[in-house]
């Protein structure tokens, strides 16, 4: 029981409502046998009526596949299959008119989205991250080009749209240089040699980014980004925030965060 016990929590940190399919399959095994076909039956069905019943909530999901220039879709579907793809209908309409914007300026251009929230309870932390419990929050993939200098359509360096970090160019600000307190700001060296030598899109990065900074929603509106990345693109407003050194690092992504 132990054993069950642990992976209910794993399922449940890792997606929300595996943990509740995991519980019912063992429950139903003693009829039917076969616990993981059980549980994968379970959790498709359990996905599915979170897609449906979340608005409810107050959080849609963002599309899992690619949904056209001008509405943002998930960078991988694997969020969608972890159901990490739910925001505020607030926030689906502020990416989605990010990604409209995005095509106007540079025609075809997709937006893409990473780590979203779950589909319910305000408060249910979204490991590894420190907030992404609401709804209000969203991170957002950069954008590429391949060593040839073409725009990569809707891909990052990773898979999943994490890990590929820019790296400070000599000069730039490093605030966090010196920190030997706790930190989540991990550099994943040993994944590097497997990601995608892609240069970073610096002329759609700076424009989305400005795009957001110019267009806030609310008053308590962030977009958390790397300080070395805000000075090497030629940015400012005050939307533009550090998130401190005991964060993880955002020079992978962007975090935008606003509240309702």
């Amino acid at each position: 029981m132990i054993k069950h016990g642990l992976i209910i929590i794993a399922l449940t940190v890792l997606t929300q409502i595996g943990g509740i399919a995991w519980a019912l399959a063992l429950a139903l095994r003693m009829i039917f046998g076969r616990l993981v076909l059980i549980f994968a039956i379970l959790y498709l069905c359990l996905t599915v009526i979170a897609h449906y019943t979340a608005p409810l909530a107050g959080r849609v999901a963002l599309p899992c596949l690619d949904a056209g220039p001008a509405q943002i879709a998930v960078l991988n579907p694997l969020y969608c299959a972890l159901n990490r793809n739910y925001v505020s209908p607030e926030m689906k309409s502020h990416v989605d008119a990010l990604s409209a914007h995005m095509h106007e300026v540079f025609p075809g251009t997709r937006t893409r989205a990473l780590d979203a929230s779950f589909p319910f309870l305000d408060g249910f932390a979204m490991l590894p991250h420190l907030s992404h419990d609401s709804g209000d929050q969203l991170d957002l993939a950069f954008y590429y080009t391949g060593e040839d200098g073409e725009y990569q359509l809707g891909k990052a360096k990773s898979p999943i749209g994490y890990w590929g970090f820019e790296q400070p160019r000599p000069g730039d600000p490093q605030p966090c240089a010196a920190n030997t307190g706790i930190s989540m700001r991990w550099d994943m060296d040993a994944l590097q040699p497997y990601l995608r030598d892609w240069p970073l899109d610096e002329a759609r990065t700076a424009e989305a980014l400005r795009w957001l900074a110019n267009n806030p929603q609310g008053s308590d509106y962030k977009i958390f980004v790397e300080p070395h990345l805000v000075t090497r693109l030629g940015l400012s407003g005050d939307a533009l925030r550090f998130q401190g050194c005991r964060a993880a690092r955002h020079d992978d992504h962007l975090h935008l965060e606003f509240a309702p």
